[in-house]
């Protein structure tokens, strides 16, 4: 019987129909194209065995003048600078009581109750006491005298905490815990968790249930932003800020044991802002910048943040923001708009966009400091993490569009634009974000859909910048930082509700355990346009298995043949048959007028046959018979 190779050109595309896309693919996941072709992704491995508290949502990472590399990770509860496969924890404290804080537990419970004037916490805050006594019975000094995560805000003077002991292990109180842990108790407060969720609005029902009045608006802070961090080098020293919260200097010489401090509390700072909403060190002419500052008020900072307001330093100078005819300090403030979103340092400028625009930022020397040029209006950034520099220009995400700056903005023909935009879910945008993956040329772009319906970023969509083709599929990721200290890009996830930062395109393998779900699946295909039915026999593959080094060659992949005979029909699954890297053939059976082949890891194998390799195809030919017109 005659054989038919079978081209199909590189790319998902789901702006077509099946039919009309005919010679292409119109679904996948954990797949790339790669000159061309088809092949399953990298995997990913865990970078360190240790867990951390809250999503990771931003990432950074610098090398010290003495070659010493430093990960920096912003979760939804902490900020930790990882040397060394460790986390440690340099959140900064935003109020320390002295004296203050007791104790008060009930026989049969775990359940403590703190009383502490004017905490200023939040559920979900960390605390830390010191100097607690006994209170008597289970509820030791050593069960008190550690880190809390508070479980409930009970009022502005109380909340409620979990008692364990140092190991973790939940403590019951007794009938000898009737103390108070004595009166002098400090409590240290960590900065205030943010929120796992985007809240569009500032109103009643935004934060701590019961805080504030009905129908009373609140200004824009900390806790009641979707927790995310911005953070940038100004030298050795990492410069962070939590959105919409305060702005904190962890400084390297004192050693990762040591909390990162408010800017604007340390010796020698003026006017520098106490609330913002992104900083940027402006590195060739060294400049603290801070978008979304709260202005300069009477001779002070208002404390309140104009989310169209640029604060920059004096030059060289972190500390030093109040505007001088001696000195580069200033501010700008933009008119495009009506909050700004995100920055992002390029080649030669600084890029800020606002929910409607892009703005260039560069600096000119005194006595202006820094000039802004209107770029683009119409095309906002979607969440403040949705671009990233690449060798081709900076690609961002918009509301409704994928696109490039390389000296003036483009939108990129996308042919999933429509499936991934009517996907996403909206309410959840500010989550959105890019990644820059360099060894193959992809910008992936990571998004929350309605589809899995998780309010959480579950999908995504690749663009290879070389070819101009696109790919789709689903993985959950909370942030992205492209590989260049390190060399592989690094990404906030989770396993089993226990969230880690992983390694990608390490191994071939989700981790430990098998990459599930990996296939491609083809757009109608027909022979003679569809004019007769035919018989499809057999398939002759060509795929390539490549395994990891030290294991055994054991890669396999299912081929599916589905088949209609018109285009608004639903497909039927008629055959599958499996090969591996030693096949020659696969025996199928199907009659129809169009087909479909799907591409897929076996999951029918063992879990061990799964693992430790991948698979690119090549030219697939297939034999046909004609079998008539009826």
């Amino acid at each position: 019987m005659p054989l038919t190779k079978l081209n199909f050109k590189p790319g998902i595309n789901k702006e077509e129909t099946d039919y009309a896309n005919e010679g292409g693919w119109v679904d996948g996941d954990k797949i790339r194209f790669r000159k061309g072709r088809v092949e399953k992704i990298g995997g990913w491995q865990k970078y360190s065995t240790s867990s951390i508290i809250g999503s990771a949502r931003a990432l950074h990472s610098w090398i010290s003048l003495e070659g010493r590399k430093y990960l920096g990770i912003g979760t939804t509860n902490k900020y930790y600078i990882e040397e060394g496969g460790t986390y440690n924890d340099i959140t900064p404290i935003r109020a320390t009581t002295t004296n203050a804080a007791t104790f008060s537990a009930t026989n049969g419970s775990s359940t403590v109750t703190v009383t502490d004037s004017s905490h200023g916490a939040v559920t979900g805050d960390f605390v830390t006491f010191s100097s607690a006594v006994s209170l008597g019975g289970n509820v030791t000094a050593a069960v008190l005298n550690q880190e809390y995560q508070i479980d409930l805000v009970t009022s502005a003077n109380a909340y409620t905490i979990t008692a364990k002991n140092t190991s973790g292990v939940t403590v019951t109180a007794n009938a000898s815990d009737s103390g108070n842990g004595g009166s002098a108790t400090d409590a240290a407060y960590q900065t205030n968790c943010g929120l796992d969720v985007y809240v569009s609005s500032t109103g009643w029902g935004v934060g701590t249930w019961s805080a504030g009045t009905w129908g009373a608006s609140t200004s824009l802070s900390s806790v009641n932003q979707l927790r995310l961090w911005s953070h940038d080098n100004y030298g050795e020293n990492l410069i962070i800020n939590p959105r919409a919260g305060g702005i904190f200097r962890w400084e390297q010489n004192n050693g990762l044991s040591t909390r990162a401090l408010q800017l604007s509390g340390i010796s020698g700072a003026n006017l520098v802002p106490t609330v913002g909403l992104q900083v940027i060190t402006s590195e060739t002419d060294r400049h603290l910048i801070v978008l979304g500052a709260d202005p300069i008020s009477g001779g002070s900072r208002s404390g309140s943040i104009d989310p169209m307001l640029i604060a920059f330093s004096d030059q060289e100078n972190e500390l030093e923001f109040e505007p001088l005819t001696t000195n580069t300090a200033g501010s700008l403030r933009l008119s495009s708009g009506s909050t700004i979103v995100g920055g992002l340092k390029s080649r030669q400028e600084i890029l800020i966009w606002t929910d409607t625009s892009l703005y260039s930022m560069n600096f000119i020397g005194p006595p202006l400091t820094f000039s802004l040029n209107l770029i683009n209006e119409g095309a906002g950034l979607i969440g403040p993490k949705a671009a990233v520099n690449s060798p081709k220009g900076v690609f961002f995400m918009s509301k409704k569009g994928f696109y490039i700056y390389n000296g003036a903005v483009q939108k990129l023909p996308c042919s999933v634009q429509d499936y991934v935009f009517s996907d996403l879910d909206e309410e959840q945008a500010y989550k959105c974000f890019a990644g820059l993956n360099e060894e193959f040329s992809e910008i992936w772009f990571f998004y929350p859909s309605l589809t899995d319906n998780e309010t959480e970023i579950s999908r995504y969509v690749i663009y290879n910048y070389e070819e101009n083709s696109w790919s789709i599929g689903s993985l959950e990721r909370y942030s992205w930082l492209s590989a260049g200290v390190f060399a592989k890009p690094i990404a906030g996830g989770e396993a089993s509700s226990v969230k880690y930062v992983y390694e990608h395109e390490k191994g071939f393998d989700n981790d430990t355990d098998s990459m599930d779900g990996v296939y491609v699946e083809s757009a109608d295909i027909d022979i003679t346009d569809g004019d007769n039915y035919v018989f499809l026999k057999k398939v002759l593959p060509d795929v390539l298995f490549v395994n990891e080094i030290g294991t055994s060659q054991n890669g396999s992949l299912n081929i599916v043949v589905k088949r209609r005979d018109f285009s608004n029909q639903t497909l039927s699954t008629d055959s599958t048959t499996q090969i591996t890297s030693n096949s020659t053939f696969g025996s199928l059976r199907s009659r129809g007028r169009q087909f479909v082949l799907r591409f897929e890891s076996d999951d029918d194998n063992t879990e061990n046959e799964r693992k430790n390799y991948k698979w690119r195809l090549g030219n697939t030919r297939v034999e046909v018979q004609p079998s008539g017109r009826r």
